[in-house]
């Protein structure tokens, strides 16, 4: 008995197989056009579409030889029902009946089924021979005729997302080898789907979300039945609320008028047509109905072609168009090389997927090791579940204003900031739009309270005067950043980014202080402590570390290094007199982010804070970066073990999908602003202050980050994420010859290469050459100066990043044999 091709071996060897992961996901090639073939339901004739295009790709001429691909990634019911099979056949037929003249070559191959399939026959007509070529394949293959997650759990034919995805990669590639030497519109690839947008793949995953990591176009097979407007219309928002393009809407005329309405519903944006009457009687087996369709097809497939070389060409156009309009944050624009603007199609989870051209272009995926600039933390489920929850909240509130009105995001929002990263000493939240008037905000309600505190204000009226009895400064740390708004450059410490070419107006209205600095070289976790410390006395294992936990142990209190730290503070604090007060101390807790990815020493911080308790200065934590678990934790006051006055949040807050901050602040903060005049209320805010799309994704980011059902990483505490960095790799990479530092911490892996001169700080490009390298690996990052980092989200996997610690290895190991 004559089995399909590679059943036998697939048998052998599946159980291995399954239990791969890919290192990344698979490109998709846009050398030739591939589609999609989507239905919004179970027998809407997804495969007559798909043979319909097949022919009109395929029997349109006889001098134009062409070639169609079909993919049938999962088969149920089969081998009695099989879509490849009935595609092949189809075509045959009308080959012969319709255009007799032009010779197709035809293939049917069947890769992977389930031990429940029974031996078969070989399908009649694989071979052949002409110009013209037909392949047809299904992936995989269940005998049971229901959804693919359930014959998979009943015929012990389970398989992963990853590798349904891989395996349709690796036809995708064979796609690209077999049409090499054909023009780019002589060749066409469609898959088709099984069921509806959201039935289920055999993990149970819903397909519109299993086949997101490629978003290929596509064609919805709409239903022209009774009820099929309200059908077609669901299943088109399921495609776009995940970012796909669908290019056209093709349904059966069952003489409802249908696309009407359906035009009417998509403006006019997408394509309708409408497909005559599918006899009920099939005694003539389709063909009179395919050759009556025929111009229909050949308008369908017109569009696909259209709708393929305009994303090529908008592709190719945008780095040299966004050259010329944009204006780039952080950007010096002459240096950017040819072909350093990085095309960014879309964005799955925590990868981005990149326009590259290679030996042709390709949509190829790049871990965001920038995680987007910090704000990012979903995976692809999470993402899903964001647009959803933002999707409802715009259409249920669109946007409101916030002042003495109240909506359920926010309230909610509120709720968990103060259950959650304010646990135990935040009473207040002020919701704003982003970090840096976070920040801003904050100031003031410090000053605030300080004045009050020290008899700086009286209780008044009516603020008539603009006189300042005494200037006000905070109390920051050098290599401290706070934000790129005028009032937060004025509390962080003379930088890159404050000098005169970007801010002429700074003054830096702080004392600042140079603080101990953790990090891990040779093995071994040290601090380094700056010149201006009495700590020549101190023994050697004060400031040496055989793991970072030791850093963090609250145990060091009574150590002598405290007990210096302590004393350089006074020492500075007594030596600011005159007419200026340090109201309030500003400090990002742990990690300085911009500053250079500097993990601070906890211990010195932890006595900042008494220090200034006991001054009565109130104490801010930035924690815009450091916040919702980027370090490992909820807050970064976990880690050292002690709360602010007030605090900023922004960033992962929302999971990085949409702007908002929030600042949390005590009851006796809150209490300084009360009276019975409003001029003594808090004078801020914004037009999007506590916006509802905002807060959902908040509320949902939350949520979803400490919650061990949906973040794998959450220990069963609840209270940590488990540690992402494999410590040998980190160690070895500590001791690499080109790297003067590292930090690791929750999610932030961080180097600094040795340089020296011009080759080191802000504004070096001594990083480019690796960096180059690492996004042709895959890995996508941006340096600050010749610091560079990696930074993940709290729910990426561990075997992820040990993924990326090896290919940064790897790299470095070619970075130090170019360097020399």
């Amino acid at each position: 008995m004559f089995r399909f091709p590679s059943v036998l071996l697939y048998r052998r060897l599946h159980r291995r197989k399954l239990s791969t992961t890919p290192s990344r996901p698979p490109s998709l090639p846009l050398s030739h056009p591939i589609y999609l073939i989507w239905g919004s339901n179970t027998g809407v004739g997804k495969t007559l579409v798909s043979a319909g295009i097949a022919a009109a790709s395929l029997l349109s001429s006889a001098t134009t030889p062409s070639q169609f691909h079909y993919l049938k990634p999962l088969q149920t019911g089969f081998p009695a029902d099989s879509d490849s099979r009935f595609v092949l056949n189809k075509l045959r037929q009308l080959s012969l009946r319709c255009n007799p003249s032009v010779h197709l070559s035809a293939s049917h191959r069947v890769l992977n089924v389930s031990p429940a399939v029974p031996e078969i026959n070989p399908p009649a007509g694989e071979e052949g021979r002409g110009p013209s070529e037909l392949h047809c394949k299904t992936l995989y293959a269940w005998e049971e005729a229901v959804s693919p997650h359930l014959a998979a759990e009943r015929e012990g034919l389970a398989v992963k997302d990853s590798v349904v995805l891989e395996t349709l990669g690796k036809c995708f590639e064979e796609v690209v080898e077999r049409g090499a030497c054909r023009e780019r519109s002589d060749v066409l690839c469609v898959v088709e789907t099984a069921g509806g947008v959201a039935s289920p793949g055999p993990s149970g995953t819903l397909q519109c979300d299993l086949y997101r990591p490629f978003r290929i176009p596509a064609v919805l097979v709409g239903d022209g039945r009774l009820g099929g407007i309200s059908g077609t219309i669901s299943a088109y928002e399921s495609l776009t609320l995940r970012g796909y393009d669908v290019v056209a809407v093709a349904f059966e005329d069952h003489g409802l008028l249908n696309e009407g309405p359906l035009m009417s519903y998509m403006r006019n944006k997408v394509p309708v047509l409408v497909l005559p009457p599918i006899p009920r009687d099939l005694s003539n087996d389709l063909i009179e109905w395919f050759e009556n369709s025929h111009h229909i097809f050949s308008n369908l497939k017109e569009i696909m072609l259209s709708a393929y070389f305009e994303r090529i060409k908008k592709l190719q156009d945008m780095p040299r168009e966004a050259m010329d309009i944009i204006w780039w944050p952080f950007t010096q624009h002459q240096l950017i090389p040819d072909g350093g603007v990085t095309v960014i199609d879309s964005r799955c989870g925590e990868n981005f997927s990149v326009f590259k051209v290679q030996k042709t272009e390709v949509i190829a995926p790049q871990f965001d090791a920038c995680a987007s600039w910090w704000t990012q933390g979903p995976d692809a489920i999470m993402q899903a579940e964001l647009a959803r929850e933002m999707g409802y909240t715009a259409a249920r509130y669109g946007h409101v204003m916030f002042p003495e009105n109240v909506h359920e995001p926010a309230l909610n929002c509120a709720e968990l900031l103060l259950k959650g990263v304010g646990k135990g000493w935040a009473s207040r939240a002020y919701f704003s739009d982003n970090g840096s008037t976070a920040i801003e905000i904050a100031l003031k309600m410090a000053f605030r309270k300080f004045s009050v505190d020290h008899g700086l204000i009286v209780d008044c009226h009516e603020d008539t005067t603009n006189e300042r009895p005494t200037e006000l400064m905070v109390l920051a740390l050098q290599r401290s950043y706070h934000g790129d708004t005028l009032g937060a450059m004025e509390a962080q410490a003379p930088s890159s980014y404050t000098g005169f070419l970007q801010q002429p107006w700074y003054t830096g209205r702080g004392l600042f202080l140079d603080p101990p600095s953790v990090f891990m070289h040779n093995n071994t976790w040290n601090i380094s402590i700056p010149e201006g410390y009495n700590w020549e006395s101190l023994k050697g294992e004060s400031i040496a570390f055989s793991s970072r936990d030791e850093v963090f142990h609250k145990g060091r209190d009574k150590s002598e290094l405290a007990t210096v730290y302590s004393s350089y503070i006074s020492e500075v604090l007594s030596r600011f007199k005159g007419s200026k007060n340090v109201g309030a101390l500003i400090m990002e807790p742990v990690i300085q982010g911009a500053g250079g990815m500097h993990m601070v020493d906890p211990l010195f911080q932890r006595v900042l804070v008494n220090e200034c308790r006991s001054r009565k200065i109130p104490v801010i934590f930035d924690e815009v970066f450091t916040g919702f678990w980027r370090l490992g934790v909820e807050t970064a006051a976990e880690l050292i073990h002690c709360v602010p006055d007030i605090a900023c949040f922004g960033k992962l807050l929302t999971g990085g999908i949409i702007p908002l901050a929030v600042t949390l602040a005590t009851n006796a903060v809150f209490d300084s602003f009360i009276g019975d005049s409003k001029l003594k209320a808090l004078l801020h805010g914004h037009s999007y202050s506590a916006h509802a799309m905002g807060c959902a994704a908040a509320v949902k980011s939350i949520q979803w980050f400490k919650d061990p059902s949906s973040n794998p990483n959450i220990t069963s505490e609840g209270r940590l994420l488990r540690e992402l960095w494999d410590d040998k790799m980190v160690r070895r990479i500590s001791s690499h010859p080109v790297i003067q530092r590292v930090v690791t911490l929750g999610t932030l892996c961080a180097l600094e290469l040795k340089a020296e001169g011009t080759s080191a700080g802000y504004g070096s490009l001594y990083a480019r050459p690796l960096l180059e390298k690492l996004r042709e690996d895959g890995i996508y990052m941006r340096p600050l100066g010749n610091v560079i980092y990696l930074l993940c989200g709290p729910c990426t996997s561990p075997q992820v990043c040990n993924q990326l610690l090896a290919k940064l290895h790897r790299q470095l190991d070619e970075f130090d044999g170019f360097k020399n």
